[in-house]
């Protein structure tokens, strides 16, 4: 089991290979071994991004148009609208290290492409991904699983649970389709004439459904990547997952999803303050809403009112009187008077200054 694989303790390949990565010894860790076992010898030895909450299990699935993205793949059976907007994020960020040349397009996958269809928490994701502007991807709305393949999203967010029945369900009709037709192509004499006289086309068809290509699922949300080769897999599978190895580190994958998450951050609105209010306690969205109002409210109130309002570990608010002057206009040259006015400044706590320049928050 994946725990047991863990407690076999700091002398096996696995560890130490997670190791060499936290010590900056290695770039990126690639196991065919017990995915449990890497995914929990992961999470002990290495720290989660910031304002990532729970790491994702990624991998590539091809399209009639190319190749998409497609997470949680299983590590998360429970999602928050939290979660899957990190999701979004990251697998942006994996898509456009990837194929950096494209601009990745976010689908979230539901049981119908109605605004109204889905859990809750899916609803929630769809409003908050549909109201933000990104400026790394394009969100598309809602997938169905009859259209994963179309090629239009190439970038599928679900939470663990969903994204692994798709994955088995998508493995199974592959098999069974390869399976069926080469049933068909040799149970018979006529079948085989037509197989011989097909023989390019069926290689380019075999070609196409072989897992080997599409070896390679990467854990992500981790401060390095990691990445999980099919353990039945042959030399062309783990080539092909030293390939998404090599890409994933040549397009800096991490600083991709840090500066994506910090970007996101640092472009708040009052609505995107609401929704973190409603994701990290919990709360209604109507009470989230008041307590912003509020909490802005009596801010604005206190600095009016007493002309300075100080912040614990934050800073200082004050007002300060800036007198009246002449000022020019730069088009005509004329002189005119400049009214004075209260102006507000605000002053950084050192506790502020210094997360601020902490090399965590750098």
């Amino acid at each position: 089991s994946p725990l047991e694989g863990a407690k076999r303790g700091k002398d096996t390949s696995m560890w130490l290979a997670i190791e060499s990565v936290k010590n900056s010894e290695a770039d990126i860790v690639i196991s065919a071994g017990n995915t449990g076992a890497l995914l929990v010898i992961s999470k002990l030895n290495l720290k989660m991004i910031e304002n990532i909450d729970k790491p994702a299990l990624s991998a590539l699935w091809p399209n009639k148009k190319g190749m998409s993205v497609v997470l949680d793949l299983g590590a998360n059976i429970e999602c928050s609208a939290k979660n899957l907007l990190d999701f979004s994020i990251m697998g942006a960020s994996l898509y456009t290290s990837l194929y950096p040349n494209d601009k990745p397009n976010i689908g979230l996958l539901n049981i119908g492409s109605e605004e109204l269809k889905g859990n809750e928490i899916i609803k929630e994701t769809y409003q908050i991904l549909n109201e933000k502007n990104f400026k790394n991807f394009n969100f598309s709305g809602y997938i169905e699983g009859n259209h994963l393949m179309d090629g239009d999203i190439n970038v599928i967010v679900s939470d663990g649970f969903t994204g692994n029945v798709a994955l088995k369900t998508a493995e199974g009709t592959a098999n069974f389709i390869i399976g069926e037709l080469k049933k068909t192509m040799t149970s018979s004499i006529m079948g085989k004439i037509s197989s011989l006289l097909n023989i390019s086309n069926l290689k380019k068809f075999k070609k196409r459904l072989d897992p080997r290509l599409y070896n390679g699922a990467i854990f992500i949300g981790l401060d390095s990547p990691v990445v999980k080769s099919h353990g039945g897999t042959d030399f062309i599978g783990f080539s092909n997952s030293l390939d998404v190895c090599n890409r994933i580190v040549k397009g800096n994958l991490i600083e991709k999803i840090k500066q994506n998450i910090w970007f996101m951050r640092i472009n708040l609105t009052k609505k995107d303050l609401v929704n973190e209010v409603y994701m990290q306690l919990g709360f209604s969205k109507q009470i989230s809403e008041s307590l912003i109002e509020d909490f802005f409210s009596t801010i604005v109130k206190n600095i009016k009112d007493k002309r300075k309002l100080k912040l614990s570990k934050f800073g200082t608010f004050s007002i300060r009187k800036k007198n009246s002057r002449v000022g020019r206009n730069p088009k005509t040259k004329e002189s005119k008077i400049i009214s004075g006015r209260d102006v507000v400044l605000f002053k950084p706590s050192k506790e502020f200054k210094n997360f601020i320049n902490s090399k965590e928050n750098g």
